[in-house]
């Protein structure tokens, strides 16, 4: 039996004694809007590499989220890529969502209000996507931390994708 205390990699890297292993991670945020600010910012925190996926020209032009832009959904997603679309009220919604389930995202989520019907399944099923990737889409969003701000959204959103990634469900529960 040693002396010696027990070496904990979490323990190391929160002492600044090792980096942390975050693999490839990629988080695309759908449409430029304030949550999807807060999110490339966090993310690149967290070791995501960030893409803004904005398909009107005007808006991705205009874009400065400190993530690369492109105005439609790359179809060679990194394998492990999240997916976060950040607005539920845009007429492009369907496409991106089949874009991204095409592209076989890991994990793909809409924002929206839990007491509202998701407006993404009707666009899906228009689009003719199967029912069992329409069940993919996860909604709502994020870790139940009753988030109100742009910034609290992300936060409680990248949470939730750590949680997910870790097999965790999120929360003190442990």
């Amino acid at each position: 039996m040693s002396d010696a205390p027990e070496t904990d990699p979490s323990c190391a890297v929160a002492h600044g004694e090792a980096r942390p292993e975050t693999g490839d991670r990629t988080l695309v945020a759908v449409f430029a809007s304030p949550v999807a600010g807060f999110l490339l910012r966090y993310g690149a925190d967290l070791g995501y590499r960030g893409i803004l996926v904005e398909p009107d020209d005007e808006r991705a032009a205009a874009a400065d989220l400190g993530a690369g832009v492109v105005t439609e959904m790359p179809p060679g997603l990194p394998a492990g890529a999240d997916v976060v679309v950040t607005d539920h009220h845009r007429g492009e919604l369907g496409l991106v969502l089949r874009d991204a389930l095409a592209a076989d995202a890991r994990w793909v989520g809409v924002m929206g209000n839990p007491r509202h019907a998701g407006p993404h399944v009707e666009a899906l099923r228009a689009l003719g996507v199967d029912e069992a990737d329409i069940a993919r889409v996860h909604r709502p969003i994020g870790l139940n931390i009753g988030s109100r701000t742009p910034a609290e959204i992300a936060v409680a959103t990248l949470a939730g994708l750590l949680a997910d990634r870790n097999g965790r469900s999120g929360g003190f529960h442990f």
